[in-house]
């Protein structure tokens, strides 16, 4: 090939692309190194995080057995501690929540990214969908205590009247309970669902949904079984995330889970929760309730742990089984 045909091909392709530079290489192996460090130094952090709190744990573990993960009794006058309701809470209140700021997450990422809006409105509702996540907890429990509890009494009083033969409505709502604290807590991790179902919609190519319409399926049809079904992955990755928001929100919960230690199924009945446990007693704790409480706080941290662990392993099995396919 002569030098006339080469610099034509150069031409019709752009440029030919140069070796990297000594300062290229530096600049790599630089980010390279930085990213590594990073890397293990939060792996590091975190195994700290988990002897430190582990660590002081230990004697209490060692005493109490499982027998802490099964007990009702909170009791520190007596010395009688167990969280079996402060974990039933925790996860009581984390399903429902998942479940309203779930359905209404997804509900909303659909709305945004389907041409349901102008692009101007569009961007105006998905601004104030993200500014949600910048609300403090804190206030999110003073509305809560204020506006939606005194909003849905006669409602909830209603269906204990009507419907009070059910489980889930056998108390009446007289104040802070498990409902409207899951209702609170939906709305907090609606932001994370959303956007990231959004971005997972987002990403779906654009010739799956012409495809779907090629072939006579009508808007919603592509949407719920094309759309959807293509980005079940991040989807769900995002309903993950959410759950674990859920497990590990303290404040507001403090404020409308009503702190009491008992099991129930209705959902206007306080409760409490194992956040709540501990943001409410360590102020006052002994140097032995502390030890007990650093337990309830590896218990909870295991929780989190399985449940992104369990996540994880859906997710892996749901992307095998579609490639299979």
């Amino acid at each position: 090939m002569d030098s006339t045909t080469l610099s034509d091909i150069e031409k019709q392709s752009g440029s030919v692309s140069m070796p990297p530079t000594p300062k290229d290489l530096f600049l790599d192996r630089g980010f390279r190194f930085l990213t590594t460090l990073c890397t293990w130094f939060t792996l590091l952090l975190i195994v700290y995080i988990i002897w430190k709190i582990g660590g002081t744990a230990l004697p209490v573990i060692m005493k109490l057995g499982f027998g802490f993960l099964t007990g009702t009794t909170w009791d520190p006058n007596t010395s009688q501690f167990g969280i079996l309701p402060q974990i039933w809470g925790t996860m009581y209140s984390s399903i429902l929540a998942l479940i309203l700021g779930g359905f209404f997450g997804v509900t909303i990422a659909v709305f945004l990214t389907q041409d349901f809006l102008p692009h101007t409105l569009r961007i105006v509702l998905k601004s104030i969908v993200e500014l949600l996540a910048a609300i403090p907890s804190v206030v999110y429990g003073l509305w809560g205590i204020f506006v939606l509890i005194p909003l849905i009494r006669p409602l909830a009083n209603w269906l204990h009247g009507t419907l009070g033969w059910l489980p889930f409505f056998g108390t009446s709502l007289n104040g802070p309970g498990m409902f409207p604290a899951a209702l609170v807590l939906a709305i907090m991790i609606l932001p994370t669902v959303a956007a990231i179902s959004q971005d997972a919609l987002t990403a779906v190519p654009p010739k799956i949904k012409e495809a779907a319409y090629g072939m006579g399926t009508t808007r919603w049809e592509a949407i719920l079984k094309v759309l959807l079904p293509t980005a079940s992955r991040g989807i769900f990755g995002g309903l993950v995330l959410g759950f674990g928001r859920a497990l590990g929100e303290t404040m507001a919960l403090a404020m409308l889970v009503g702190n009491s230690n008992q099991l129930s199924l209705s959902l206007f009945s306080p409760a409490d929760t194992l956040s709540a446990l501990l943001a409410l007693n360590f102020p006052e704790a002994s140097d032995y309730e502390i030890q007990v409480l650093m337990y309830a706080a590896v218990i909870l941290l295991l929780i989190t742990l399985i449940v992104n662990i369990i996540g994880e392993a859906i997710i892996t099995f749901t992307e095998r089984s579609g490639g299979k396919k």
